[in-house]
């Protein structure tokens, strides 16, 4: 095939890759108080040099820092933020096998942006490492969404009452901190931002949605809250700046969250949110068939997440391309891409494959992009 896509997307890998073990030290050394601030940041400056020269070498035309200087994939973005708490919830995350470590973000004031907020320097040396490479800087952070959603989780939600009596103004305070964010890490030099957003999962999986928490879930209205959160936040942004967005069921230590196809959000995500490209995930049977694909507005792209980042086992090549053909029923080839369905380690603990397995999962990317696309 010699189809062209239309997009601009790149070879993009969604995000976050395992960190190394000289890095995974230092993060206990620095835990344990025995190397400084100043002593971690730079093992993690030299990780992350190696990892954007990996990166160059398997053929990406974005970069990410692998987000090696978190441990979570949200929670440290949301406690960059004015007003908002790093605390111990007493419980995790629940995944389909496992349970995470019980960290939270809840209010602690007004949510503002903090012009010092980390992630602006953490972007600053991505985009150092890569002004001089034949590679972009990508920057991805969690969904306005899905700081809502940790904001009411279970009895976070008795914060909002005491900060925001009126939970418009909540509203308004998320979408203002992120919009000031995004155009901060634009000021930067970042040209593509990733929202990647677990939150929609939330209305995809009958088992969730049959429990007291789910039919809540169900019934509030909560998917229009979600929508114009994100939207509000990425209206009026610079015309040379992409927002794309990640839909995630969940990814940790190789286990998920949730199941279910996204008919029961298409009408709402794939119609009317405002980004220009989804990275979905479509790696198992879990997520459903191609058909939602169809509600995608617009000229907006969707890159096939076919590949999971999961397992080191690679995919059979002509498997995944009949996929691609197969989704190219419900919206033409050159609005579609590839990827893996998810990055590597969206928490430091990280899937359970080896680094050499990562980046042959690229590679097969890679080699399946330029067959199917040119």
């Amino acid at each position: 095939m010699t189809v062209k896509t239309a997009s601009k997307i790149g070879f993009q890998h969604v995000g976050s890759f395992l960190r190394p073990n000289v890095l995974k030290q230092a993060r206990k050394d620095f835990a344990d108080k025995t190397i400084t601030q100043a002593d971690l940041t730079a093992v993690e400056n030299e990780a992350i040099k190696d990892l954007v020269n990996k990166e160059v070498e398997v053929g990406l035309d974005y970069a990410t820092d692998g987000e090696f200087r978190r441990s979570y994939w949200h929670l440290d973005f949301f406690w960059g933020f004015d007003g908002i708490e790093h605390i111990h919830y007493g419980e995790g995350y629940h995944f389909a096998h496992e349970e995470t470590r019980d960290d939270t973000a809840i209010l602690s004031g007004k949510i503002k942006f903090n012009p010092n907020h980390p992630f602006l320097d953490h972007f600053a040396y991505l985009k150092s490492l890569t002004d001089n490479l034949d590679i972009h800087p990508k920057q991805t952070i969690p969904a306005p969404s899905q700081l809502y959603i940790e904001l009411i989780r279970g009895t976070n939600d008795s914060k909002i009452k005491e900060f925001y009596p009126n939970v418009n103004d909540l509203y308004h305070d998320i979408e203002k901190a992120y919009h000031d964010a995004i155009l901060a890490f634009y000021n930067e030099g970042a040209r593509v931002i990733q929202l990647d957003d677990c939150s929609w999962g939330l209305f995809l999986d009958d088992n969730f949605l049959a429990t007291p928490d789910g039919k809540a879930y169900a019934e509030s209205g909560i998917q229009d809250i979600l929508l114009e959160l994100n939207n509000k936040s990425i209206e009026n942004l610079p015309a040379d700046l992409t927002i794309n967005t990640h839909v995630c069921r969940g990814n940790y230590h190789s286990d998920f969250a949730f199941s279910g196809g996204y008919g029961p959000v298409a009408d709402t995500l794939f119609a009317k949110e405002n980004v220009d490209t989804y990275f979905l995930e479509y790696d198992s049977k879990r997520a459903g068939n191609f058909e939602p694909l169809a509600k995608v507005s617009g000229d907006k792209k969707v890159v096939l997440g076919l590949l999971t980042s999961k397992s080191g086992e690679l995919e059979d090549r002509q498997e995944i391309i009949n996929r691609i053909k197969e989704a190219a029923q419900y919206l033409p080839l050159d609005r579609l891409w590839l990827s893996t369905q998810c990055g590597f380690a969206s928490t430091e603990e990280g899937n359970v494959l080896t680094e050499k397995q990562e980046w042959d999962k690229l590679k097969l990317v890679k080699s399946i992009q330029d067959e199917v696309w040119d």
